[in-house]
């Protein structure tokens, strides 16, 4: 079975979708390769993000909002709908606030891989490893496992607060 094969698996199984994300993450370790990997969905008013799973969930906790804030990175992914690639430190460090968090558990390259769905970004896949790891044709092969993340970013953010008062 092939890593793809093994998450169509997991979506098909009943319950919440950590089975899912756990394959995914086994799928991507090996596809492309990971030290951390998390989820993020971006909120409906588009102003802060939750993290829906984690592989490091001491250093990155499931749950609770981060606010987002107008930048390169986030008019890129976010605005653009286009994965991102840092290379290095210098990369992270431009792209993220906890990039020394990020550094120390000997990360300095990633991929943030937008989950779209009809136009609108639902969230990110968020890999991260070693300097120097990720290649510029990484994200075509990590997109069509955003595709599988289509459903349960639907489903958290329909459970979100900002839906609920609505």
């Amino acid at each position: 079975m092939t890593p793809f094969e093994a998450c169509l698996a997991a979506l098909k199984q009943p319950g919440p979708p950590d089975t899912l994300f756990k394959a995914v993450d086994k799928a991507l370790a090996e596809v492309v390769g990971h030290k951390l990997f998390t989820l993020l969905y971006v909120a409906p008013d588009g102003k802060r993000v939750k993290r829906l799973y984690t592989n490091m969930p001491k250093e990155y906790p499931v749950g609770g909002y981060k606010p987002v804030t107008e930048s390169d990175w986030h008019k890129l992914v976010i605005g653009q709908r286009r994965a991102w690639v840092g290379y290095d430190y210098e990369d992270v460090k431009w792209a993220f606030f906890d990039h020394e968090l990020i550094r120390s558990l000997g990360c300095e390259s990633a991929i943030n891989q937008p989950v779209v769905y009809v136009g609108r970004v639902l969230g990110t896949m968020n890999l991260l490893d070693a300097k120097g790891h990720y290649k510029e044709s990484d994200p075509a092969k990590i997109e069509p496992f955003a595709a599988l993340m289509i459903g349960p970013f639907l489903d958290a953010i329909a459970a979100d607060p900002d839906i609920a008062k609505k």
